[in-house]
Formats: C-alpha cells, structure tokens, sequence
C-alpha cells in the first residue's frame, strides 16, 4: 500500500519523520507539517512516512506514504485504527533500513517497529509527546467529567484506554528520548518517574500567512475569545465561570469558537445564555479572530502546549490561561496566567484588565514584540537543538542545553 518519491536533498541531518496520519490535515496534522516544512527549509535531509499527505512539502528527500492509493488517502477505518498504525509503523521501520537516517522522529501509537530498526542501526529515535502523559490526561478528564456529572465520550483521545496506554509506555520505553513542548508536559512524566535526561524540551509555533494587523474596535469594553474544542478539558467552564463573575461581563464580550460536545454543551447552557456571551461555531480564521479581541481565555485543565497561545501573541491578543495551557510566555510581560481551576484568579485577572486599557495595551504590545521568538521557523530550531545536533548540524553544545533550559524555566513564569 505504501508508494515513494524521491527529491534531492542537501541537508545538515538525515531526518526520517514518520507520522501516522495525513500531514498538514488540522490538528497535530498541521503541528506535523510544519515541523517537517521547517526541517527542510533549514536545510535538513527529511525522509517522510506519513499515512497520506493533505498538503505537501517542497524540498522533501523523499515521501514515503503508508495508508494512500495512486495519491487518494485510504482512510483508518478501512483497516481498522490498530491494523492501519500498526502497517504505517511495519512500512517506516523498512524505510529506516533502507535510508539509515541520522536521526528518526516518531509520533504515537504507531513506533514501536520504527523505534527498534533504529535502535539496531544505532540511530537515535525521538518520540513526540504532544499531551500530557496519557494516564495524567486520562485521569484530569475522568475527574472533571465526573465533577460536572458527565461521561467521559467513548473513543475520544482522552478516554481511558488501557490497550493504548500500554501501548504509549512501551514507545516511551524504547525510545531514546521524548520531546516535550512545554513545562506542562514534563512534569506529568517526572511525577511518574521518568528520567529528566530523556525528556527533550523544544517547542511549537505560529508563522501567519500574512502580517497581523490589530483590529481597530469602536465598541466598549473588553471583548475576550475562547478557540479550541468545546469539551471539559479546555476548562470552558472555569472561564465562563470567571467572565459572568467579573466587571468585564457587564459591557464586554466573550465569543466562544469551537466544535461542541453535546453533553456538554447541555452543561454549559445556562453560563452560555448568558447576555454577553456568544457561542460562533468552528472558525476558519482564528488569527483574525484574535487580532479583534483583547483577550484569550484558555483555563486548560489538561493540554500539551496548545498552538493558540501562540497564535494569540502573534496577534496581540493577550492570553490569560492556566499553566496546564503549555503557553511559552512570562507572566504579567505577554500574559497572565493562573493555576488550573483557579477560578478566582483568573476572575480577579479580568476585573484588573477591564479597569486597566492602559495594561492591556501594555501586555498586547509585549506579546506581539515577542511573537518573532515563536515563529515555526525558531520552533525548528529548538527541535534540531533537541534532537542533540546545533543549527550547524554537530553535537549540541552547553549553550543549546542552558538554551531549552531557559525556555522551561520561562515557561514555568
């Protein structure tokens, strides 16, 4: 089922990158393909394997698809999910063989093959951690499901499922090191033991299209967003909570964008009747978005290190989310931020910000100074730092490691 094309290459390092869906599809399919766009824009050798690809990359070394006919994606479902991961990690594992790359990047549920033909060839293979540790996710959901007197939706990602978590722990096991992309993340595998030395920080990103330009508003008030999934996790409810609570509500408002799960929806009705709140659906610019509001609230109760973070700084968007957000910022510079569930907080943030345009404004132009620093492009950096090699393609150097050393602890502001 698999197919391959080969481009000329030129890099620094020979990456294989093997990613079990279709690249550049929303979602971790979008995170996917722009580290994949970067690595080759800087340079680098990428050997693809992906499932199909939903939005190419010039410059690849070679494009190896796994779950993809005559370049028509076969969806998951036609094998099964487990039987379609298990044939994409059976192909990329032959392609390590073949390519024997410096480097192998792997993502979940679909590595244990890849991991281990590396292994053999000495090649050190990274595993992407794109959440939490699972158990923590699958716990934080299960508690706060229960909490709002819900169940957590059968088959969702964050649902417990033991036959995938062991699945996940043996990846972790195997593998030579995880890249963690937030403070966040790596605590949930140090809680349970994990060696600090294989856990690898590096980061994600936002690259607009085009450049941001603020919106210029002539209504009153604040006027705050919420982009993301609609589900407990996101902590919707906490913000609500918080947005009802403060003198922002009173003539500011609070747009919510996002795919809903009906349960909880159901939950949420009466804080989204409320008068100064607006429930807009999915939409298809959220940078625009976010360059006509003031704030982001985000209070996560369980993330990896969510992409809108970014987005919002790109956009001057000042974002007021929980720790568990993953967001690369320093509190009260780009941001503020609170602790998950914290709802007094992040009440009391608002109250602050509806009396105070003058600290908005100060926040919104420090975010959008800093936004240069999480670019796709510095993102990429920060991964090849990770993988052990400098920009230059050696050996990384103290100054890489107290270099992610200093994002964790920024981080963690």
């Amino acid at each position: 089922m698999g197919s391959t094309e080969t481009a000329g290459g030129g890099g620094r390092i020979a990456v294989l990158y093997s990613f079990p869906h279709a690249l550049g599809a929303p979602g971790i399919g979008w995170t996917a393909w722009n580290q994949v766009n970067e690595l080759v824009r800087a340079g680098h050798d990428v050997h693809l394997v992906a499932a199909s690809v939903a939005r190419p990359v010039a410059g690849l070394a070679s494009t190896t698809t796994s779950l993809a006919i005559a370049g028509q994606r076969v969806p998951h479902r036609v094998m099964g999910r487990d039987r379609a991961l298990a044939w994409h990690d059976r192909v990329a594992s032959l392609v390590v063989a073949r390519r024997s790359p410096e480097v192998v990047h792997v993502w979940p549920l679909a590595a244990e093959r890849t991991i281990a033909a590396a292994r053999d060839r000495g090649i050190p293979a990274f595993r992407e951690v794109p959440n939490t540790h699972t158990a923590n996710a699958y716990e934080v959901v299960a508690r706060e499901s229960t909490r709002l007197g819900l169940v957590p939706r059968a088959g969702a990602s964050h649902t417990s499922d033991p036959r995938r978590l062991a699945t996940e722990e043996r990846e972790w096991a195997t593998a030579t090191a995880l890249l963690v992309p937030s403070d966040a993340v790596a605590a949930t595998f140090l809680e349970r033991g994990f060696d600090p030395a294989r856990l690898r920080r590096h980061r994600y990103g936002c690259t607009p299209a085009a450049p941001v330009t603020r919106a210029v508003r002539r209504d009153a008030g604040l006027r705050a967003v919420f982009l993301g999934r609609v589900e407990p996790r996101k902590g919707l409810h906490h913000a609500l909570d918080a947005w009802i609570a403060s003198s922002a509500s009173r003539d500011g408002r609070f747009l919510v964008f996002g795919a809903v799960d009906d349960a909880y929806r159901a939950i949420l009705a009466e804080r989204l009747a409320h008068p100064s709140v607006e429930l807009r659906g999915v939409t298809a610019a959220p940078v625009d978005e976010l360059a006509r509001a003031d704030v982001l609230l985000l209070p996560s109760l369980e993330e990896g290190s969510a992409l809108v973070t970014y987005e919002a700084q790109a956009a001057g968007c000042v974002p007021l989310v929980s720790t568990a957000a993953g967001a690369l910022l320093d509190h009260d510079v780009h941001g503020l931020v609170h602790e998950p569930g914290d709802v007094a907080t992040l009440t009391a943030q608002l109250d602050r910000l509806a009396a105070e345009p003058a600290t908005v404004a100060r926040l919104s132009t420090a975010a959008m100074a800093h936004a240069p620093e999480l670019t796709w492009a510095a993102a990429s950096r920060s991964l090849v730092a990770a993988y052990g090699h400098s920009a230059a393609g050696t050996s990384s150097t103290d100054e890489d490691a107290a270099l992610l050393d200093e994002e964790s602890r920024a981080d963690a502001a």
